[in-house]
């Protein structure tokens, strides 16, 4: 479980927050704050392994409190949450080594996109393998298709990561899925669900099996040869 640390001054705005990583699959909230002070002495004591960093605090700049929390847990991440826009900020943030900058406002799918981006690429890294494949090193960097799976455009809306996710879930499975099932293991929606894997039974991965009973038969996915 990917412990989540969430700074933010405004209260609703994290509970707002809290609740979209709750409801993603394989992370937890594990402490809010508001202010830099807090940020660091909670960071110190939780020792989280991702921190959602807004910009605008009230007694610090949100990148200059970046150097502090590393300062006490070395081996976080960051990913920034903050309506700043300015191009100068964005690059301050990149040199600071953030995972992702995502501007307010924005949907859970935004958040959870970057969220399962995260989970799959950065925490890959920590896997038994001592050393890094240049695949592993492109995935971090978001190269590993950039919207796309051996050179194949995907739908408009999705995402690699989730593709890869959609696949896990599907070879994890003792036997056939449904859409609905698929999108209840990764939180997200049934027609989202539904798009990535017909892409997948169009490009030949899957194979689709009709469900009979009442009505019309149910579409349910399996990957070919399991």
């Amino acid at each position: 479980m990917i412990k989540v640390l969430i700074v933010d001054d405004d209260f609703m705005v994290a509970k707002v927050h809290a609740g979209f990583i709750q409801r993603t699959p394989g992370f937890s909230v594990v402490g809010v704050a508001h202010t830099g002070a807090q940020a660091v002495l909670e960071t110190e004591r939780l020792q989280p392994d991702l921190v959602l960093l807004d910009i605008h605090l009230p007694d610090i700049n949100g990148l200059d409190l970046m150097h502090r929390l590393r300062d006490v847990a070395p081996e976080l991440d960051v990913l920034v949450i903050s309506a700043a826009r300015e191009v100068e900020t964005v690059r301050k943030a990149l040199r600071g080594g953030i995972v992702h900058y995502l501007i307010k406002p924005f949907s859970q799918s935004d958040l959870q996109e970057r969220l399962e981006h995260y989970r799959s690429a950065y925490q890959g890294l920590d896997s038994a393998k001592d050393v890094a494949e240049q695949s592993d090193v492109n995935r971090v960097f978001g190269l590993d298709g950039a919207g796309t799976q051996g050179g194949r455009p995907l739908p408009k809306g999705c995402s690699i990561e989730t593709l890869k996710l959609v696949e896990a879930t599907l070879n994890a499975a003792d036997g056939d899925l449904s859409a609905a099932e698929v999108a209840e293991q990764l939180g997200t929606s049934r027609v989202s669900a539904r798009r990535y894997l017909e892409y997948l039974h169009d490009e030949g991965t899957l194979e689709v099996r009709l469900k009979y009973g009442v009505g019309r038969p149910e579409r349910r996915y399996v990957l070919k040869g399991q």
